[in-house]
């Protein structure tokens, strides 16, 4: 078991499914997204960073009533890199088999979810929710955030040679055996890069990488955490994986 100090304690028995929702001001979309997830029989390990909107109160009141649900509460905003990270060392302590990365921000369709989960445990590797390949598809862009996206895409695939559609996608469902196999200390990115990151590192293990078509809905309510300078940030961290390939 974790013996991290701001973790809510666990009471009931583990599932073999841990889907982690990193918090940064989502009270207005969190229970339903929780919600959701519960409805499947999953795992919830939700990671605040100090939410001034309450989202983290509302994240401990969820846990209070449904055991499936537990908390991390961070005293400060250190990114969704990060939060994964922890939340990941959580489960590997604790023997999960599944680690799934989903918004909290109801982008994410609970429905979505199993197929990500199934894929990933098939393949025994990596499993990505992707927006931009065949029977995928994104509600609610405007074009420049729609174009700004697929620029992404084809940046990291080019720079880095990967046959992958979606790299930047931040659904998707890690098998344990793969998550054992990153050096989780060694990754360096802590925003929106992370994602880029990981799906390169496990290529260069050899891992394999599936992905599964799934509908993104731009979120009800709140505003993106992802803003220019942490875009250009990631451009620069595909620089860096390059040169390091």
């Amino acid at each position: 078991m974790s013996a991290e100090p701001n973790l809510t304690r666990r009471t009931s028995r583990p599932t073999e499914v841990l889907v982690v929702l990193p918090t940064f001001n989502e009270r207005e979309n969190l229970e339903r997204v929780v919600t959701g997830v519960r409805h499947l029989g999953h795992d919830v390990l939700i990671v605040d960073d100090a939410s001034p909107d309450g989202t983290g109160k509302l994240a401990d009141e969820l846990a209070d009533g449904d055991g499936g649900v537990r908390v991390l509460h961070r005293d400060r905003k250190l990114g969704i890199g990060s939060a994964y990270e922890d939340a990941f060392r959580i489960g590997l302590a604790e023997g999960t088999a599944l680690f799934v990365e989903m918004d909290a921000d109801g982008s994410h369709r609970a429905q979505d979810l199993d197929s990500i989960v199934e894929a990933a445990r098939g393949s025994g590797g990596l499993a990505i929710g992707s927006r931009y390949m065949r029977g995928g598809e994104i509600v609610g862009w405007p074009a420049h955030r729609l174009f700004l996206s697929r620029g992404a895409n084809a940046y990291c695939r080019t720079l880095l040679g990967l046959r992958i559609h979606d790299c930047t996608s931040g659904f998707r469902c890690y098998t344990r055996d793969l998550l054992s196999s990153i050096k989780l200390d060694e990754v360096v990115s802590q925003g929106y890069s992370f994602q880029i990151e990981m799906v390169h590192r496990t290529v260069k293990l050899g891992y394999p990488v599936v992905e599964v078509p799934i509908r993104f809905e731009d979120r009800i309510a709140g505003a993106s955490k992802v803003s220019q300078g942490e875009i250009r940030r990631a451009l620069l961290t595909v620089l860096r994986l390059r040169m390091t390939k």
